[in-house]
């Protein structure tokens, strides 16, 4: 049985739109019920209460469901807008810092090998979508207009979805240059070469400009301060459609990098193993650790990404309409958010294959270091000679 408490007049007005009590409650289904309240002139502060009655006489208010008469769910707005920004925050800070020392070094070699190449991509990715977040921060904080809002929904956002999965892509091929490397490394492959990189570099980014494209142009519809407070009220029927699509060939994406990798690296696991185990091994100490650092690859895809995909689905259901309770949708939207920060955080990390994995990389990181505390030294010294002679001057 099912009952809808409203105002007095709330089932006349229903039967003059053509939706009886009687036709709810023969439908038994919570969201007629809250249809039929939407139908009817009720006052904004009521509340929508159902008891909804089965065989165990489970009650379903208000409080539960969080949805007032206008069916908005409200969010914690201590973690919408402080928690989330200031871990953007500290983010952009570091991703800043480590992504601009990357570019000036990299700039310093040459991009003669594939894994260099690669790197360097990637380093292009985490430093466009670093520039993202000042975007989002100001957005959720609510520290900007509304127009910022926009901003984020149409073009922002997009960027830091697209850099994303450019990421995943190349961390992807990385570990095959890394698994040819180690299984085959006196071997010849056209694979390995810097000019067969570069085209496979530009062949991803420009599939994901044109899967990221349409997301920007299909959200046209006229943007409000009420319409931009979700992304999907800016899409139209076709923009939605496209959304799920995207969505899912993303997921596509990542899973056959993810399964790719755990090929690669179950291959890898059992040469490093072997190369360990061998008492008389030709392979070196040095070459072993070497190996072994290929590791580094795949804990920053799986740390940063894989937490997000695995819920990516389910919120994406969420954005369109397939989850109606607040508390679910709350909670997927709390879980996407924190899982999205894992893997903003790879702009902070990929430094760490870098230097663990680019011999090139690590010796000019090396050098810099030196240079500026010698520097630093030198500055120093001449500092304290200075004041030596001017107190000898004085005496």
């Amino acid at each position: 049985m099912l009952i809808c408490p409203f105002s007095k007049d709330s089932d006349s007005e229903a039967k003059r739109k053509g939706q009886t009590y009687e036709k709810i409650k023969a439908l038994g289904d919570i969201r007629f019920c809250y249809l039929w309240a939407q139908s009817s002139n009720i006052n904004q502060e009521t509340r929508l209460s159902i008891d909804l009655y089965n065989s165990s006489t489970m009650n379903v208010t208000s409080h539960h469901l969080n949805v007032t008469s206008q069916g908005k769910c409200s969010r914690n707005a201590q973690v919408t807008q402080v928690v989330f920004p200031v871990l953007y925050t500290v983010l952009f800070a570091i991703g800043v810092i480590l992504n601009l020392l990357a570019i000036k070094i990299f700039s310093q070699i040459p991009s003669n090998t594939t894994f260099t190449v690669l790197l360097k991509n990637i380093l292009v990715a985490d430093l466009l979508m670093t520039l993202t977040f000042p975007f989002k921060i100001l957005s959720a904080s609510q520290l900007a207009p509304w127009q910022v809002r926009w901003f984020v929904c149409r073009f922002s956002a997009v960027m830091f979805y697209s850099t994303m999965y450019i990421s995943i892509i190349l961390l992807g091929l990385i570990s095959f240059d890394r698994f040819l490397k180690i299984t085959r490394p006196f071997g010849k492959s056209c694979l390995r070469k810097a000019r067969v990189s570069k085209f496979m570099c530009a062949a991803v980014w420009a599939i994901m400009f044109l899967i990221s494209v349409p997301n920007v142009i299909l959200s046209n519809k006229k943007a409000t301060k009420d319409s931009v407070k979700k992304c999907m009220g800016l899409k139209g029927p076709a923009g939605l459609k496209w959304h799920v699509i995207s969505n899912y060939i993303c997921q596509f994406i990542f899973w056959a990098v993810c399964i790719l990798m755990v090929m690669l690296y179950a291959i890898i696991s059992r040469k490093v193993y072997q190369s360990y185990k061998r008492s008389k091994s030709t392979d070196s100490k040095t070459q072993r650790k070497t190996k072994a650092k290929v590791f580094v690859i795949v804990s920053v895809f799986f740390v940063c990404f894989a937490p997000y995909h695995f819920v990516r689905v389910p919120y994406t259901l969420s954005q369109v309409g397939h989850v109606k309770e607040c508390w679910k949708l709350n909670m997927l939207y709390y879980i996407k958010e924190t899982t999205l920060w894992l893997c903003a955080s790879n702009t902070c990390l990929d430094p760490l294959i870098y230097i663990f994995l680019c011999h090139a990389f690590r010796q000019k990181l090396r050098k810099r270091i030196k240079h500026t505390g010698t520097a630093t030294c030198s500055r120093t010294t001449q500092s304290m000679t200075n004041d030596n002679e001017v107190t000898e001057s004085v005496l």
